[in-house]
């Protein structure tokens, strides 16, 4: 069964609304979009939550089809709520809806598991289309994250990924920001990681790597075409 049909009693598909969770810390917008969908017939906006715990939580008791997710919330941000509802519920569809943040943040949603995100001003025939379309198992991005993603397939990617087999994608995604020469601190500033974590994988790629100290592992990875961010 699809998302969006359910089976009557006679044994027949009808078409059911495609259930939403708003989760964003403004009220304003959190209220006003739910407003905005709640006429459509074929969504149904089933809770709304006001920082990345909440949504957790209310994905968990009303398990949506697709979930509208600010990144910048308090308490839990938006990227590590979409990894905890989609360890628990992999099927939910994620969509990031942002001011407009820098790629490696939207790149960071895309790798916790956001099927898509929106500039918040986005018309609201572009909303629906957009939510409709995640429901159905596809995929929404703009065109920069577009380009993104093509330099993350790029042959320099795959060298990278050649070069250092032995570690997880979060750790060659962490080296890579350590060949660009950023601190601890700002690694877990910008994929949304706790420092215990930061540290934990800094730890293992040296153990990995076997190399000495932190800039051993930044001469080996940048040789390897890692650390090249603007």
């Amino acid at each position: 069964m699809m998302v969006g049909e359910r089976m009557t009693n006679e044994g027949r598909m009808t078409a059911q609304p495609v259930r939403v969770l708003i989760a964003d810390d403004h009220p304003i917008f959190r209220d006003g979009l739910a407003t905005l969908l709640e006429p459509h017939p074929d969504i149904e906006v089933v809770a709304r939550a006001a920082d990345g715990a909440e949504a957790v939580a209310l994905a968990s008791e009303h398990r949506p089809d697709v979930i509208v997710m600010d990144i910048q919330m308090p308490h839990v941000n938006g990227i590590e709520a979409t990894r905890r509802v989609l360890a628990e519920q992999p099927s939910v569809g994620v969509l990031v809806f942002t001011m407009g943040e820098d790629d490696s943040t939207l790149l960071s949603a895309m790798r916790a598991g956001a099927r898509g995100y929106l500039v918040k001003g986005a018309a609201q025939d572009e909303v629906v289309r957009a939510i409709t379309a995640v429901a159905a198992g596809g995929v929404v991005f703009g065109a920069s994250l577009a380009a993104r993603i093509g330099e993350l397939l790029s042959p320099s990617q795959t060298r990278q990924a050649t070069e250092f087999p032995m570690l997880t994608e979060r750790e060659r995604e962490v080296l890579d920001l350590i060949a660009a020469g950023r601190s601890n601190g700002q690694i877990a500033a910008e994929l949304f990681l706790a420092p215990k974590t930061v540290r934990n994988n800094v730890s293992a790629i040296l153990s990995k790597l076997q190399a000495t100290d932190r800039a051993e592992v930044i001469i080996r990875a940048r040789d390897a075409g890692m650390g090249q961010r603007d």
